[in-house]
C-alpha cells in the first residue's frame, strides 16, 4: 500500500456546516480515526451552491484543521452528495445466456446491471448510483448473488440514484477549488445508513431519515438492500427562519433558542418558562414562554414527518419498515421529534448512533456525524472490495459532464 493509499479523507459538505475526517487504512482495509476538521458552511443555500468561492474556502478550512492536527497533507477525498435535486427510480434489465442453460460468471453479472441502467434521463439528470437489488434467473427471483448460479436468461432490479448534473458539477468544482482531488461521491443518507443501521433493520425493514440544514434525505432498506432513495424541501433552518419571523429575533438568537429551548412535542412541556429574547434594531430585548416556541416549531415538524409519510405511503413502503425509523444529522437533535415521529407513524423511532470507526472520539457518536463516519466506512469497505475503484472516478465525471 502507498503512503497515498495509506490514508481516506471523508468530507461532508453540509448547509450549516462543512466537515472533513482524516484516517488511516490498514492492511486489513480497516479505517482508524486520525483527526477531524469543521468549518462553518458558507455559500450554501438548501443543499445547493448558491456561491463557489465561499463553499471552497469552507471546504479548505475545514481540510486544513484536519490536517494540521494529523501533520499529513490532504489531496483526495470522499464527497457527500445531497439536496433536494435527489431522486430514486426502480428498473430491470436483463440479459439473455444463451439458447441452453449455462453457468452465470461476473461478465453476466456486469452487463446485465448495464442493461437495467439504461434508461433515459431528462439532460440535466446523472446516475449517482446503480444499487443491485435482486437477480432472477429464469423463473426464480429474490436471488442475492447469481454467481456461478445455471440459467438461460439473468435480469436484474435495481435502484438509481439520480442527480442533478450542475448541482454535482458545481460540488466537484468547489471541492477542486480547496485544493481537493474528488475520489469518489456518495449519496449522503446511503453513507449514513453505514455508519448507524445495523444488519437487523436492514433486512426487516426501515427508513433512514437524514435532516440537514437546506433539506432532509430518506433512504429505506429491506432484504438487506436499499429500496428507496427521495429528498424532502425541509430542514433544520426552515424551524430556525420559523423562530426569527415568528419571535421577531435575529437568525443567530433564534438558533440558539431552537437548540437550547426548542421542542416540537408539547406532551414533554411541563412547565412555561420564560425565555429572554433578543429584538431586532435597537429595540429592548423581550419575554417570552417556551409553550410559544412549541406552538411555532411543532406544525413545521408536522410537515416534515406528513412529507416523509406521503413519500413512503407513494411508494407502498409505509408497511415495509417495521423497524421503524431512525433520525440522522444535525436536525435529529430538536426535542421532541423521535416522540412526536413514534405518534405520527406508530413505529420505533431512534436517534443514529455512528459507530463502527476505530479509535472514533466520543463526539462523533453524535446524529449530525453520521454522513461523514458513514463517507469513510464506505470508501474503506470499497476499496476492500475493489482496490482501484476511487481511481476510477475521474473517467466517471469526464463522461458524465464530456460533450453534453
Amino acid at each position: 500500500m502507498s503512503k497515498k493509499e495509506k490514508y481516506l479523507v471523508a468530507l461532508d459538505v453540509g448547509s450549516t456546516k462543512t466537515c472533513a475526517i482524516l484516517s488511516e487504512v490498514d492492511d486489513s482495509g480497516a479505517a482508524k480515526f486520525i483527526s477531524m476538521g469543521a468549518a462553518e458552511s458558507k455559500g450554501l443555500r438548501k443543499g445547493l451552491i448558491a456561491n463557489l468561492g465561499a463553499t471552497a474556502t469552507s471546504i479548505r478550512r475545514a481540510i486544513e484543521e484536519a490536517e494540521s492536527i494529523a501533520g499529513v497533507p490532504v489531496e483526495r477525498a470522499i464527497v457527500g452528495v445531497a439536496g433536494s435535486h435527489i431522486r430514486g427510480v426502480n428498473s430491470r434489465g436483463g440479459i439473455t445466456l444463451g439458447h441452453r442453460p449455462r453457468d452465470i460468471d461476473r461478465d453476466d453479472i456486469k452487463r446485465s446491471v448495464d442493461a437495467a441502467r439504461n434508461i433515459t434521463l431528462p439532460d440535466d439528470r446523472v446516475i449517482l448510483h446503480v444499487l443491485p437489488q435482486e437477480f432472477l434467473i429464469d423463473a426464480q427471483d429474490n436471488i442475492r448473488d447469481p454467481m456461478s448460479m445455471v440459467g438461460q436468461r439473468l435480469e436484474v432490479n435495481v435502484h438509481l440514484v439520480t442527480t442533478s448534473a450542475s448541482a454535482m458539477q458545481n460540488l466537484v468544482t468547489a471541492v477542486n477549488q480547496a485544493g481537493i482531488e474528488v475520489a469518489d461521491t456518495v449519496l449522503e443518507p446511503l453513507a449514513s445508513a453505514e455508519s448507524c443501521l445495523t444488519q437487523d433493520e436492514r433486512e426487516l425493514g426501515c427508513c433512514l431519515l437524514d435532516i440537514g440544514g437546506g433539506t432532509a434525505e430518506l433512504v429505506v432498506f429491506g432484504n438487506g438492500m436499499l429500496r428507496h432513495a427521495a429528498a424532502i424541501p425541509v430542514g433544520g433552518d426552515h424551524f430556525t427562519n420559523d423562530l426569527a419571523v415568528g419571535l421577531r429575533t435575529p437568525i443567530p438568537g433564534a438558533e440558539k433558542i431552537k437548540r437550547e429551548h426548542g421542542c416540537v412535542f408539547k406532551d414533554l412541556i411541563l412547565e412555561d418558562h420564560p425565555i429572554e429574547i433578543a429584538s431586532v434594531g435597537d429595540r429592548p430585548p423581550r419575554t417570552i414562554f417556551t409553550r410559544m416556541l412549541n406552538e411555532i416549531l411543532e406544525p413545521r415538524a408536522h410537515e416534515l414527518l406528513s412529507l416523509v409519510r406521503d413519500e413512503l405511503q407513494r411508494g407502498g413502503f409505509t408497511a415495509l419498515i417495521p423497524a421503524g425509523l431512525v433520525l440522522s444529522g444535525g436536525g435529529a437533535h430538536l426535542k421532541g421529534l423521535t416522540e412526536l415521529a413514534e405518534r405520527m407513524f406508530n413505529l420505533p423511532v431512534r436517534l443514529a448512533t455512528p459507530r463502527g470507526l476505530e479509535g472514533m472520539p466520543q463526539e462523533l457518536t453524535q446524529p449530525e456525524y453520521a454522513t461523514v463516519v458513514g463517507l469513510l466506512l464506505y470508501g474503506a469497505r470499497a476499496r476492500r472490495q475493489a482496490p482501484q475503484r476511487p481511481g476510477n472516478f475521474v473517467s466517471k465525471i469526464k463522461s458524465m459532464f464530456a460533450g453534453g
